[in-house]
């Protein structure tokens, strides 16, 4: 009988620890964080990992998400698509419910076709080549707009406000940078302007020019490069070399104060950029109050527009976690496309999620760095 009433009290406390346990099964969330934090983009993987700690810290000391403590992992893909592969595995094996990440979309979309068949809830801050909601993956959703919206932007930017119809369009074959430069080009000669020059150029390459010298003789009246900061600030550099004078405009993947340092001041003031709204041009309470936070833990405002759609994604999947009271990714990628709206967002707000889980709306702004080396809107 002792044996037995043991037996049961054993039963019984077991029970009742298991009832003290928030849905999910776990006093833990685990949370995931891809992106590069070496190579060429390291300053964007940089900005991604500064913003989750510091809304993890400030979660967990809030007293977690329903109760349950975040633990966040965080994995370098390098940018590269087939370390992105390999981060995804990682993140199995460390039993992630969610991920944030990649930055760029071509180690997005590996990583994206692994979380989809493990039922990882996945977000993306920045990739936003328009093909990587068409695969149907349920659980895939960003919080950045698509490269086709961008370009459509662009196109207007350069025909209308600076009247040129003579254009050269550059990209590097990536994912974002090939689709963003096909969408430009796409509405660029809707619109009536003349490409003059329509190539890529190799992004492992140091010397562009050969590349650079095509696109003198082309003498257009504006470049349109569609790649990263890294080799943007190369192109600047080199095309001042070679005496290429012509307007410069990049995608939103040159808006990073690196670019700056690459290229040089003297070659990089006068450039402009298409871009999501700066940190510096968002005054929502949201924003303020994120960004004095920031400043306050590291010192300095987040340089790049990435860093804040990176927290947004934090902050949209703890808010699915509060309103559906459940970690599980399925529960919660039905709630964000089914009822997640008008959330007051840090980068403006989040409409909601369309049936491929790419973000409502589309917010654009054009700008120019000036000659402190700053990028400030531009004004015609």
């Amino acid at each position: 009988m002792k044996h037995a009433s043991l037996i049961l009290l054993v039963i019984i406390l077991t029970a009742s620890l298991a009832a003290c346990v928030p849905a999910g099964g776990s006093n833990t969330i685990k949370l995931g964080l891809e992106g590069p934090m070496t190579g060429d983009y390291a300053e964007e993987g940089k900005g991604f990992q500064n913003a989750l700690n510091l809304l993890v810290e400030q979660t967990n000391a809030a007293g977690g998400i329903n109760g349950q403590q975040v633990q966040l992992f965080v994995e370098d893909d390098k940018g590269d698509p087939k370390e992105a592969a390999l981060v995804a595995d990682r993140m199995i094996s460390n039993k992630v419910m969610a991920v944030i990440g990649g930055y760029n979309s071509t180690a997005t979309e590996p990583a994206s076709a692994i979380y989809n068949r493990e039922g990882i809830l996945h977000i993306t801050p920045s990739s936003t080549a328009t093909r990587l909601t068409t695969h149907g993956y349920q659980n895939f959703f960003r919080v950045c707009f698509l490269d086709d919206r961008q370009g459509l932007f662009a196109a207007d930017f350069i025909t209308k406000d600076l009247g040129h119809k003579n254009v050269a369009v550059l990209h590097d074959n990536s994912t974002y940078a090939q689709g963003l430069a096909e969408w430009t080009k796409k509405y660029l000669e809707e619109r009536g302007a003349n490409i003059v020059f329509y190539d890529a150029i190799n992004p492992e390459d140091t010397d562009f020019s050969p590349t650079l010298t095509k696109i003198k003789a082309a003498n257009p009246e504006s470049v349109y490069f569609t790649g990263y900061y890294a080799q943007g600030g190369l192109l600047l550099k080199q095309a001042a070399a070679l005496g290429l004078k012509t307007q410069w405009i990049g995608g939103n993947a040159m808006n990073n104060p690196e670019l700056i340092t690459i290229a040089g001041l003297d070659n990089a003031k006068g450039v402009l950029v298409t871009s999501e709204p700066l940190p510096s041009d968002l005054d929502s309470p949201e924003a303020t109050k994120f960004i004095a936070d920031y400043k306050a833990k590291y010192g300095v405002e987040p340089a790049s527009v990435w860093t804040v759609m990176a927290a947004d994604a934090f902050r949209v999947i703890k808010y699915a976690i509060e309103q559906t009271k459940s970690t599980d990714p399925k529960v919660l990628a039905e709630w964000l496309h089914k009822s997640f709206k008008d959330y007051p967002g840090i980068t403006g707000p989040i409409l909601g999620f369309d049936e491929k889980g790419d973000r409502n709306g589309s917010i654009h702004k054009a700008y120019v760095i000036n000659d402190q080396g700053q990028y400030v809107p531009y004004q015609k």
